[in-house]
């Protein structure tokens, strides 16, 4: 798989940073498979500067293949700076192998500061491409952390998988296992194998690498939930 970070590429007046993402998906879509848009959550504290929730996204490609890394990082950095927004600070990484010092850097990024140093660091020691692409250029912290979290595959949620987006109202669990959601559970694992589902805005939570979709029971359906 090839793992493309993406983070603070908004302001509070522009698209966020899950939208562009998804953008850039659909654009990688004609020449790669795409697996899906993950967000996760990082720390949220006053020292750190950030648009709104402090989020980053990675998406992911599911390509067995050579991939030509820089050309890929190349085609999505113009793609990021085509769509500009003055005053954010985006950051980009794109890499195909994720070893353990980077997905460390991403769990720490959830609990404490972490610095461009830091990031930095660990990129080049791990030869994987890391770029700020303006302002601060403090998303380079949060890029690298993306494609950390993503590849513990238990950290997140999918803003995009298969067809999820397009289910709207209530449908059978059935649909949403062909839409691309793996398997349905309550909060406590039980599965979820009959029944109306709402559809809208399932986001489903990234476990075991896989898009799982968490609901809960309310009236006569089931609602989904959102997970970090």
């Amino acid at each position: 798989m090839i793992f493309i970070g993406i983070d603070d590429t908004d302001t509070l007046q522009s698209r966020g940073t899950g939208r562009l993402a998804r953008e850039i998906a659909a654009a990688l879509s004609s020449d790669f498979t795409v697996g899906g848009v993950v967000r996760h959550q990082l720390l949220q504290d006053p020292r750190v500067p950030f648009t709104s929730h402090n989020s980053s996204a990675t998406i992911i490609l599911r390509e067995r293949g050579e991939v030509d890394i820089p050309q890929l990082f190349a085609r999505v950095k113009d793609m990021m700076l085509s769509d500009f927004q003055p005053g954010s600070d985006p950051g980009l990484c794109v890499t195909g192998d994720i070893p353990g010092p980077v997905i460390e850097h991403g769990l720490r990024a959830q609990r404490t500061i972490v610095t461009q140093d830091d990031a930095l660091g660990l990129a080049r020691a791990h030869g994987i491409a890391l770029e700020g692409l303006g302002g601060t250029r403090d998303g380079i912290i949060g890029a690298l952390a993306s494609v950390g979290l993503t590849a513990t595959g238990d950290d997140g949620r999918y803003l995009l998988v298969g067809g999820v987006r397009d289910l709207q109202g209530l449908h059978p669990v059935e649909d949403l296992l062909d839409a691309g959601v793996k398997e349905i559970r309550t909060l406590l694992d039980e599965p979820v194998t009959s029944g109306m589902v709402l559809s809208d805005k399932i986001r489903p939570a990234r476990r075991s690498g896989a898009p799982i979709a968490y609901v809960e029971w309310r009236d006569d359906h089931w609602e989904p939930l959102k997970l970090n």
